[in-house]
């Protein structure tokens, strides 16, 4: 497993689709791009953003139930694409039960930025599908502002398509 950091969360142009950055933490600085739903979307910028809503939002009523059931959400796991489609694990501990819950990833992002959970991909997914950016000079980007703008730039041309395979 990679550990990954959720850079941002940005609309694709050309598809007008909500994506999800995920960022390698190694030395290699890939990015994993995840299409997902606008509600889902909005839910983690809002975290990312810290945004508090009035009443809470269905993230925020995950992690209340789990904290009320004295769990704890130990990581999170984007595993696999299959037929265009990501899956996700959420990893949950309860005392000395620890259950492992499928979950779409734009849901187990949003509830890994609101408990502050760490986030993995499977090594197979991160070979497969990231995308690694490089600067002018062929050296990989380290800044994550330059990295956001470059792969902005990719969006440009991207299509949910193309992540087929």
């Amino acid at each position: 497993m990679i550990p990954v950091e959720l850079v941002a969360v940005r609309v694709d142009l050309t598809s007008n689709t909500p994506v999800v950055l995920l960022q390698e933490l190694d030395d290699r600085r890939r990015v994993l791009p995840i299409f997902i739903g606008a509600p889902e979307a909005t839910a983690i910028a809002f975290s990312l953003q810290g945004v508090v809503t009035p009443r809470p939002m269905t993230h925020d009523l995950m992690r209340e139930l789990i904290d009320e059931l004295g769990a704890t959400v130990d990581k999170v796991v984007v595993t696999e694409l299959k037929d265009a489609t990501y899956f996700s694990e959420l990893h949950i501990s309860q005392g000395a039960k620890t259950l492992v819950i499928s979950a779409r990833p734009s849901d187990s992002i949003a509830l890994a930025a609101r408990c502050g959970t760490q986030i993995f991909v499977s090594e197979e997914l991160m070979d497969s599908e990231s995308v690694e950016l490089q600067n002018e000079d062929g050296e990989i980007e380290e800044n994550p502002e330059e990295i956001v703008s470059q792969f902005k730039g990719f969006l440009d041309t991207v299509r949910p398509e193309d992540f087929q395979s």
